[in-house]
């Protein structure tokens, strides 16, 4: 239950504000399909997070276990920094063909906005620390996810005016940090 909890807590804040939360406004605006975009992000995000979550558990295996809570540690703690910074969506982001349909767009779209993402980068770094609870990471994350993704669908820009995003962002950042530093001290 931990590792879902933590999963579901730290994606849900970072997400608050990153790129591919602004990709769900965009998708919200431009295709006005809400419930397809949804499960066009569920998909996206499953699928994103499986391969990232056993990515994190691989790696595990390849360091040696007394160096992987401070490399975890040190990495959570830089996610905590990099969350600080805010994420803006760029033009190479956004769909630009719709005729696919809104589920079929917004499922290639959320997963290509997603690689290299802050978000996906914790989950490889989850599944390195909770390696034995990797389902519980994926779905954590996923989760996560979906928390900070379907307000913005289904509110849409209404929401974005009215979130704390620097408040969210520096509690999501303490809260990168906090768990680096107990990864570090209790790994």
């Amino acid at each position: 239950m931990e590792a879902f909890i933590t999963s579901t807590l730290l994606v849900t804040m970072a997400e608050i504000g990153d790129k591919t939360q602004l990709l769900s406004f965009v998708l919200a605006a431009r295709l006005r399909r809400p419930w397809a975009i949804i499960a066009g992000i569920f998909v996206a995000t499953i699928i994103n997070h499986g391969l990232a979550g056993s990515f994190g558990v691989w790696l595990s295996t390849l360091v040696p276990a007394h160096w992987l809570p401070w490399i975890i540690g040190a990495i959570f703690i830089a996610f905590g920094i990099w969350t600080l910074v805010p994420d803006k969506l760029d033009d190479e982001d956004t769909p630009k063909d719709t005729h696919m349909g809104a589920f079929v767009t917004t499922t290639i779209a959320f997963f290509l906005a997603e690689m290299g993402d802050k978000t996906q980068l914790a989950t490889v770094a989850l599944g390195a620390r909770y390696e034995e609870a990797i389902v519980a990471v994926i779905f954590g994350t996923t989760f996560g996810m979906m928390l900070a993704n379907v307000p913005a669908v289904l509110i849409g820009q209404k929401l974005a005016d009215r979130l704390p995003l620097n408040i969210i962002r520096k509690v999501a950042a303490t809260l990168f940090v906090l768990t680096g530093i107990a990864t570090i001290i209790w790994g």
